[in-house]
């Protein structure tokens, strides 16, 4: 589809037009002639005539017809270029048409910032006269500017879709009777109108975001994320990863699809490879990180048997931060009533200021530190902890508040016994390097595999000890559980993938690898699959993958072939000391940025850096770590949760690619909601410039 403005695009769906609207034309130059039998038309209300006489202009976009025009070709005009013309009230300004561009312009041209002429210098008697025109202009009431009506609808469509809104929100009463309020010709779009758009900005987008997945020249690794609405229907989620030229990590959210409920990985499957194929990377597809759902791992498989039927390398890995979760919460299952009754204390004390001050001074009196309040109770795993740090740093203060909240509204089950204490010390002290690694997953800035595993080797580590020398059985059997979560995750976690994943890390290398995972085989076989896939002569760059050129005639080339063979033997022993070399130098220290490293060290291991891009970028987690144990997970799942299978899809994705960088983008014309905002800030100086003096 070809570029096109504003005043040439449809924004709405045709309207029938109203019976009872009435319309007019007239035009200053024809006052002095003869007036004509006016004609009854009601779309010659959007036209006015032309000064020279022989043309109609339409007064929304200033298009010329000819005088002869048949009615009813301008009301096909009106329909096509301006649906909902007949919902502009009486006397609305339709200048203001004209200056759309300045805001939402066709993807080939560069917009320009209006610029305000500066005043020719005036005399003192022109400043005066100008004084006193202006204290009766300002004497005047001033009324109300007029609004490019859709200029509100799109900002109004803007905050819809980045607040995870339905367009029905469009038709509530409250928000009718505000727009009204500030000026009474808005008229918002029917929530069947604005889905259109909604929809129509998807379609656009869509195709923007797979040009430019065309371009990518390095393998891709995607992830998985699965929910459940209000209206009970399961949505997945296909995010896409990879590492650009320039070692910038960069994803972008493929689609959000419905899933058939109950399902079977076959479905799953069918549901990931229509989108993979719609975006056209199917076959750039190196890596998947699932969520640890049973089906989607089953899933994951059987697209391993697709992808490797078609010689292509490809594995799949279960989250590890969502392994984690679940690890914690194995260790918070025996609390879960004290949790509860710590929360029923700090909800209490959040929403009494009075509780507050007194919860401070008994901090004080007893020097348990200072608090952040009000504290942070919701559900996630952050949260759970500094409830239990509530327990253990600020015992008395939280008795004595107990003890005065008490005496007001009467006996409360909050009061932890000296055993519940004891427990929630020993858990808390337990807990902490949990804290400490959740904290530091959600702070780093790339969570390779390399940097995911060494975490989840860590926390391996701190079960067995617990397991083996705590003297308390109800923290041995915590531990059990934990260390059940954490098998099930090495057995399918450690393979030769996350193992070449791991060794490209430069803070890693073969030093920090799991034990379990480090062994010389994986090592000879990831040496084995560079050399083969990286080191090639006619491998294509960037790509993975080996290309062979051949010929009709190979008897004739035979001793050509016998050279390009030595020449290779050369070219694959280059590329296998480049691992070696790599490989025998100290890790980099844990603080360095991978992708920095890469960056500066590329031209010394060209081959091997190909191979860094593709591995790299698969993914430790499934999807961010702040969203599993941060209040960032809350605000996510409320709009996952809140939206209708009719916007999901559409408001979900639209909302990611415009995070991402994409441009809103309506039928090839982008739309810039700031200088939409700055365009009704220009028109309302403007409107008041009489009362400015220019020097």
């Amino acid at each position: 589809m070809g570029n096109t403005s504003l005043n040439d695009m449809t924004l709405l769906p045709g309207v029938e037009p109203m019976a009872d609207m009435a319309a007019t034309s007239s035009s200053p130059g024809q006052e002095a002639k003869t007036k004509k039998k006016p004609m009854k038309s009601l779309y010659l209300k959007f036209f006015e005539t032309a000064p020279d006489g022989k043309s109609r202009i339409c007064r929304l976009c200033r298009k010329s017809y000819c005088m002869t025009t048949a009615t009813g070709n301008l009301g096909k005009h009106l329909n096509n270029r301006h649906p909902g013309y007949q919902h502009l009230p009486e006397g609305i300004s339709f200048s203001a048409q004209n200056n759309i561009q300045t805001t939402m312009f066709p993807r080939s041209k560069k917009p320009h910032v209006p610029v305000r002429a500066r005043g020719q210098a005036q005399t003192q008697s022109q400043v005066q006269d100008k004084v006193q025109a202006q204290a009766k202009v300002h004497a005047q009431p001033k009324t109300k500017p007029t609004v490019d009506v859709d200029h509100v609808n799109w900002l109004l469509l803007r905050w819809l879709i980045s607040s995870s809104l339905p367009p029905s929100i469009l038709e509530d009463n409250m928000l009718i009777g505000s727009c009204k309020y500030l000026n009474a010709s808005v008229r918002l779009w029917p929530k069947e109108n604005a889905q259109e758009v909604i929809l129509e900005v998807f379609r656009s987008m869509k195709e923007d975001v797979k040009a430019s997945l065309q371009c990518i020249n390095s393998r891709l690794s995607v992830t998985l994320d699965f929910w459940t609405s209000y209206e009970k229907i399961v949505f997945m989620s296909v995010k896409c990863h990879w590492i650009d030229e320039n070692w910038v990590s960069q994803k972008v959210l493929l689609d959000v699809c419905r899933v058939p409920y109950p399902c079977t990985g076959s479905e799953i499957l069918q549901v990931l490879m229509n989108v993979l194929v719609a975006f056209g990377i199917d076959s750039k597809i190196l890596a998947c990180t699932h969520n640890n759902n049973e089906h989607a791992i089953h899933a994951c498989n059987e697209l391993e048997e697709v992808l490797r039927s078609r010689n292509l390398p490809f594995c799949y890995i279960p989250c590890a931060a969502r392994t984690l979760k679940t690890i914690i919460e194995d260790g918070l299952e025996n609390v879960k009533p004290i949790l509860s009754k710590i929360r029923e204390f700090i909800l209490e004390i959040n929403s009494n200021p009075e509780m507050m001050e007194d919860f401070k001074h008994w901090t004080e009196i007893y020097q348990e530190g200072s608090w952040k309040l009000p504290f942070n109770h919701s559900p996630n795993w952050n949260d759970n902890y500094n409830m239990l740090d509530v327990v253990k740093k600020a015992a008395n203060a939280m008795d004595n508040t107990i003890k005065k909240i008490e005496e007001i509204f009467g006996p409360k089950n909050w009061v932890l016994s000296a055993a519940e204490k004891s427990i929630v010390n020993l858990l808390h002290s337990y807990l902490e390097p949990f804290y400490k690694t959740t904290t530091n997953l959600c702070n780093c800035k790339l969570p390779t595999v390399g940097l995911v595993f060494f975490f989840m080797d860590h926390v391996i580590e701190l079960i067995n000890i617990c397991h083996d020398s705590s003297h308390q059985e109800w923290l041995k059997d915590i531990a059990d559980d934990m260390s059940k979560t954490a098998a099930s995750f090495t057995s399918q976690a450690y393979r030769l993938f996350t193992f070449t994943a791991a060794i490209l890390d430069p803070r890693i290398k073969g030093e920090l690898i799991p034990e379990a995972l480090n062994s010389a085989n994986n090592l000879e076989d990831a040496r084995n699959s560079f050399v083969r896939n990286y080191s090639s002569t006619y491998q294509a760059i960037g790509n993975g993958q080996g290309t062979q050129v051949t010929t009709e005639d190979a008897g004739a080339f035979s001793f050509a072939e016998e050279i390009v063979r030595k020449r290779r033997r050369v070219s694959m022993n280059t590329a296998a000391d480049e691992l070696s070399q790599y490989l025998a130098e100290p890790p980099a220290p844990i603080s360095t940025d991978a992708l920095e490293w890469w960056r500066g060290h590329s031209s010394r291991y060209p081959r091997l850096s190909l191979m860094a891009r593709d591995f790299l970028a698969i993914q430790g987690t499934s999807l961010d770590p702040e969203e599993l144990f941060t209040s960032k997970g809350d605000n996510v799942q409320k709009q996952q949760y809140c939206l209708p299978l009719s916007s999901m899809q559409a408001t979900m994705c639209i909302k990611s690619w415009m995070q991402s960088g994409y441009q809103f983008n309506f039928k090839s014309t982008i739309i810039d909601f700031e200088r939409l905002v700055e365009s009704a800030a220009i028109s309302d100086d403007i409107d008041g410039s009489s009362l400015l003096i220019t020097n």
